[in-house]
């Protein structure tokens, strides 16, 4: 199998990203795993997508970090690939991480994937898929049950006014945000602050402005689904409960923002939330998802790079990442015994 995992930057990699863990499971069952920066995409008049690439020379490896030093070392391949030749293209970038920097690099992934799939690539997630989801406002798109009640508005009366008829409890966070960037737990004691919160949003566009779930003091519980369905292993689910740093004010319970992992507990409320996002991300070819849960809500999906797999095998004692790499084998085997008589976006979750 060949595949590539498309990131915003091969230099900003870490040892300690899923995407990582993914790669180095895939090239020691013996595929080929190319990686392809943002910036380095060609679209040529044959008509094909093209790109500089790089990978590691075929061999075993038990260190992500020498995993990561070989592909950036002077012995990686270095080569310019037809992109339409692969097998599998990841799309692992996270578009949020360009909103203010990169605003070109957002879209880039989306839009060579969708140019590739024309060519009988696998491409995952599907990209028309994920371009429902650029942003935090693709969880409107499912039933109000499930998730948290939600005011999006630039205009900071509107903001306030929400805040106000919640108690003076809420979270603000942006529209486009990741990593827990820019995320505010508002209290009755910060009403003097306020403006400030939703000036540092409204600084990179929209404001989501979400009701407090007193649950949430505990952290989140983030639950991997994969082709619609929560991702198990030996009767273990893939989850991981993020505890966040005990007295932080801006809510944050994410990994790269100073949280802990823990094991998760899943419950059969999770399940039935699992249950009732499956339909739509089956429909929108979602093959790998992360569902942020707290309580009996869903705070947010990540579609785009969800992290943390690594973290739910070390705490269940069993290998996800194989998992992945195992479903993704099927899923070559698969059109390679039906071709082009099943569409991409369908084959995302088979």
């Amino acid at each position: 199998m060949r595949l590539a995992m498309v990131v915003n930057n091969i230099d900003t990699e870490r040892p300690d990203y899923t995407t990582t863990y993914l790669a180095m499971e895939a090239t020691n069952r013996g595929h080929e795993v190319w990686y392809i920066d943002l910036s380095d995409f060609i679209y040529d008049p044959d008509e094909k997508v093209h790109a500089h690439a790089c990978r590691v020379p075929m061999r075993k490896f038990r260190s992500y970090r020498v995993y990561l030093d070989t592909l950036r070392s002077e012995s990686a391949i270095r080569e310019r690939i037809t992109v339409e030749d692969l097998d599998i293209l990841l799309l692992r970038n996270d578009p949020a991480e360009d909103v203010i920097d990169r605003p070109w690099a957002r879209l880039a992934s989306i839009n060579f994937g969708r140019l590739a799939v024309r060519h009988g690539l696998i491409v995952l997630n599907d990209p028309v898929g994920l371009t429902q989801a650029i942003n935090k406002m693709y969880l409107q798109y499912f039933p109000k049950k499930i998730r948290p009640r939600t005011l999006i508005s630039r205009n900071k009366d509107e903001i306030k006014a929400f805040i106000e008829a919640q108690g003076g409890y809420a979270v603000l966070k942006p529209i486009a945000g990741s990593g827990g960037h820019n995320v505010f737990l508002v209290q009755p004691a910060d009403k003097a602050n306020i403006n400030q919160m939703i000036e540092a949003i409204r600084r990179e566009g929209y404001v989501i402005a979400q009701e407090y779930l007193p649950e949430a003091i505990h952290g989140d519980t983030r639950l991997f689904m994969m082709n619609g369905k929560p991702l198990r292993c030996n009767g273990k689910y893939a989850a991981i409960q993020r505890v966040r740093k005990p007295g932080d004010a801006d809510m944050r319970s994410n990994i790269t923002a100073g949280a802990t992992a823990e094991a998760a507990h899943i419950n059969e409320t999770m399940l039935d939330l699992a249950n009732k996002v499956s339909p739509k991300l089956i429909h929108d070819g979602i093959f790998l998802a992360g569902l942020d849960i707290v309580g009996d809500k869903i705070m947010e999906i990540n579609m785009f790079s969800p992290g943390g797999i690594d973290n739910a095998s070390e705490l269940e004692g069993c290998n996800f990442n194989r998992e992945i790499i195992l479903a993704l084998e099927h899923k070559v085997n698969y059109r390679r015994q039906h071709g082009d008589k099943i569409d991409n976006r369908e084959l995302a979750c088979i």
